[in-house]
């Protein structure tokens, strides 16, 4: 079974790199554009094939054994994920850290569209070291899709700048110990405080992230307008605009969602406390829905579906990635991880070490670097990653991110990354 686990894995991988031939055959073949269109969407690949590996599992070990081992899988994350990614796109906390934004633009000595793109890239990301890194994500992305990804980017530049996102959001959640997953899945484990990762890791991701963001500027620079696009990169279920100031958001409601977001955060190893608030949560949206933009329910729970798909799919990969992972020294540790990590979830891959008694210091370390450093090379590298394909695939030819295109993208912050962990 685990072989046949490990064989469907590499095609759900396989199939990531191939979802814009999907869409590409959607449109030649419009009879079975329905089912192309669906195979084409991102967020369904691991979902589809994990429940191809059920229904083999069910044939070859029988339903219940099936069954069994489905619930026998941790969906404390993709329920997090889910919620965390409605939460922090509701109107008034876009609005709220768009109003803060919009006084550190004044300060920055570029033009306006160039200190949201700077503030989008830096700023944000290494704010999910306190918010978390899916609702960094979410905001990230929000903030810069009427700037960057529409029609009027080149190509190439949105894969790059798409890269540097994730990558940046891969690594600004190390500040602490709580907010990035692959450093939650070590933590305890190997005594790992806030204290610690600021001092070990911390410092070297402001730098990358700075380093990045700043690098993208320079080559995006005569691409950025002064006023922002205007796009439909979230036509399917409409997101808050955050120049959207018909109907003011006042304070008090504010700092509810601010309180329901902490609450979703304190709480986010026990899904049915946060799952609770959730629901408290759409209450409050519903009775002042006034001050709402439409949630953006669908694009979570493609979200939720991927992330739940590479549970039960990486749940099966455990008989070949740990012995990997112990039989590597810690420099070759460290590109190894960074290189796992674009086929694997990081925080499966640091979950593993986790696992292997008496790792060495400089391996501990190691591996926690090279799988943050390259958590931006793919879609599944990083659990907030499907969230900004999501909220951002629209603004990319035939609404599709292209596997290749992204890697392509992610591999100079990538570098910067992986020279910071590794050289400072």
């Amino acid at each position: 079974m685990e072989l046949i686990a490990t064989f469907i894995f590499a095609i759900a991988l396989l199939h990531t790199f191939m979802v814009k031939r999907f869409e590409h055959w959607a449109h030649c073949y419009p009879a079975y554009s329905g089912i192309l269109h669906l195979l084409g969407e991102v967020e369904v690949v691991f979902g589809f094939w994990a429940m191809v590996l059920l229904g083999t599992m069910a044939v070859v070990q029988g339903g219940a054994q099936a069954l069994e081992y489905a619930e026998s899988r941790q969906y404390t994350e993709p329920l997090f994920v889910f919620v965390i990614m409605v939460m922090a796109a509701s109107r008034p906390i876009v609005q709220g850290v768009h109003g803060a934004l919009e006084r550190l633009v004044q300060w920055l000595p570029v033009r306006t569209g160039l200190a949201w793109v700077w503030l989008g890239l830096a700023v944000v990301p290494l704010l999910g070291s306190a918010i978390t890194e899916p609702a960094a994500m979410t905001l990230s992305a929000l903030l810069l899709a009427p700037w960057v990804f529409h029609a009027g980017m080149p190509e190439r530049l949105k894969y790059l700048a798409l890269g540097v996102l994730f990558v940046n959001v891969s690594i600004g959640g190390t500040l602490s110990s709580f907010a990035a997953p692959p450093v939650l899945m070590v933590a305890a484990a190997w005594q790992w405080d806030s204290a610690f990762m600021l001092m070990t890791f911390g410092w070297k991701a402001v730098l990358a992230v700075m380093v990045n963001a700043t690098l993208l500027l320079v080559c995006i620079r005569p691409h950025v307008q002064d006023e922002p696009f205007e796009t439909d990169s979230l036509h399917d279920n409409p997101a808050p605009n955050p120049q959207e100031v018909s109907v003011k958001v006042p304070g008090v409601l504010t700092l509810v969602h601010v309180l329901f977001l902490v609450a979703v955060i304190v709480l986010a190893h026990h899904p049915v406390a946060f799952c609770g608030v959730f629901l408290l949560f759409l209450g409050v949206t519903h009775a002042y829905g006034r001050y709402q933009s439409p949630l953006i329910i669908r694009e979570a729970l493609l979200v939720a579906f991927f992330l739940a798909g590479l549970v039960v799919l990486g749940g099966l990969q455990q008989w070949w990635l740990e012995p990997l992972v112990a039989g590597m020294s810690a420099n070759t540790l460290f590109w190894g991880a960074m290189g796992l990590t674009a086929i694997t979830d990081n925080a499966a891959l640091t979950y593993l070490g986790s696992l292997i008694p008496n790792l060495p210091e400089a391996a501990q370390y190691s591996l926690v670097a090279g799988a943050v450093a390259g958590g931006g090379l793919t879609v599944i590298a990083n659990a907030p990653n499907p969230a900004g394909a999501a909220l951002l695939r629209h603004g990319f030819a035939q609404a599709s991110i292209g596997a290749g295109g992204l890697l392509m993208g992610a591999l100079l912050p990538t570098l910067v990354a992986a020279a910071a962990f590794r050289w400072l």
